[in-house]
């Protein structure tokens, strides 16, 4: 497999240092499923075409993880809880 770059926009590197340090793991490893297999999330449609969404759980909280992808990058665009999400990364667009 080609080397694959991770980039983050600072939207979500806003949101990732929020994150305490055992959570951030559990963002890792998602990040990493991420790299292996972009189609993990669920495309989405409309004004958030070409966004991918990713859901996971740090503990109990489930965590979207909106990304975009092509066969060389990874683009990690936003991180939160439901409440909202798609709300916010839509006007973020």
């Amino acid at each position: 497999m080609p080397e694959v770059r991770v980039l983050q926009t600072p939207r979500f590197e806003r949101q990732k240092r929020r994150l305490k340090r055992n959570q951030i793991l559990c963002l890792d490893e998602a990040i990493r499923q991420i790299i292996q297999n972009p189609r993990i999330g669920q495309e989405k449609r409309g004004a958030l075409k070409g966004v991918w969404v990713h859901k996971f759980r740090i503990h109990t909280q489930e965590y979207l993880l909106a990304y975009e992808w092509d066969p060389k990058t990874r683009t990690l665009v936003a991180l939160g809880v439901h409440e909202n999400f798609y709300r916010d990364l839509e006007q973020s667009r």
